[in-house]
């Protein structure tokens, strides 16, 4: 769920079209905090890069006063890299949030990965980690392009509690009457495209919520496929994506009060169950695909800078 969720699973499903019309997501490509390599997206289809800048433009349209640059945790040969050939590139940006923020930290990645039979996959990734001090979800989105027709996405607000334990916590976050995200869910799931992706990561299964997005799409390989993928991205993902990200930046992250609601004993608790979980998408995910795609060196400098981000 870090970084490459769907490293391992673009193989291409049945193909299957459907035409429509309409533009919903228009971006500005702003930069704010983040570095100008992440923004430039130089490999994705046109609204797989206009729901990217759309939602870090959202994001330090409403947290950027809470958050460091990037450039304070990321050094430049991991900003941006690339293998010796070139083959396979990839930026990393991880502003941190201010001492008296809820944000423990803001990532955001793009990846272009080459595969055995020549072709590229690019995955590009947002995630909003949450201090301890609070018990609020994490932010989750991940959008694979394994070919310019066929797309894995992972949109979720992570639980950080036993939800069926602590049921409280469970209608809060994501059972209250005014809640939008199961809606949400399932208007995606109404795209005829869109079809459940089961992954075959445990790990990743056993921390997502029953209003996550964990879906694929496929379109057929011609112009009118590759039409069809841009008006999904475009007036189905991007919309749903960034009413999810707004709820969390709004009911998580800024919401007066939540922020600092934890006992010491729950803040024990909720730092280990994330080192946890960012300790095993780390070791058993990216510990294994990096040095394969870009080399020993490459891998250790970016790993390095991630794990200390993660505290791992």
């Amino acid at each position: 769920m870090i970084l490459s969720l769907a490293h391992s699973f673009c193989l291409p499903p049945p193909s299957r079209s459907r035409i429509s019309s309409s533009s919903w997501c228009r971006a500005n490509m702003a930069g704010g905090g983040h570095n100008s390599k992440l923004m430039e997206f130089p490999h994705l289809v046109s609204a797989h890069k206009e729901v990217m800048v759309n939602l870090i433009t959202s994001l330090e349209g409403r947290l950027d006063s809470q958050l460091l640059p990037s450039s304070a945790t990321v050094p430049p040969d991991v900003e941006y890299y690339q293998n010796q050939s070139g083959s396979s590139q990839g930026t990393l940006s991880i502003r941190r949030g201010i001492p008296s923020s809820a944000i423990d930290f803001i990532l955001a990645s793009w990846l272009k990965l080459s595969l055995p039979n020549g072709g590229a996959m690019n995955i590009t990734n947002i995630q909003g980690y949450l201090k301890p001090s609070t018990d609020a979800p994490h932010f989750q989105f991940e959008l694979a392009q394994c070919s310019d027709t066929f797309f894995i996405l992972f949109l979720d607000l992570i639980p950080r509690k036993d939800i069926v334990l602590h049921q409280d916590y469970f209608k809060t976050f994501y059972k209250d009457n005014d809640n939008k995200l199961e809606p949400l869910r399932q208007k995606l799931a109404k795209v005829p495209e869109v079809e459940p992706f089961f992954s075959s990561s445990l790990n990743l299964r056993s921390v997502t919520s029953p209003t996550a997005s964990l879906v694929s799409f496929k379109c057929e390989e011609n112009e009118e496929g590759i039409e069809r993928v841009n008006e999904i991205i475009r007036e189905e993902i991007c919309p749903v994506a960034t009413e999810v990200l707004e709820y969390w930046m709004e009911k998580c992250v800024l919401e007066e009060g939540r922020n600092g609601n934890v006992s010491d004993e729950e803040k024990s608790f909720l730092e280990k169950r994330d080192w946890i979980i960012k300790s095993n998408a780390i070791e058993m995910d990216l510990s294994n695909s990096m040095p394969l795609q870009f080399g020993e060196e490459v891998a250790n400098r970016v790993l390095t800078v991630i794990r200390a981000a993660f505290n791992i």
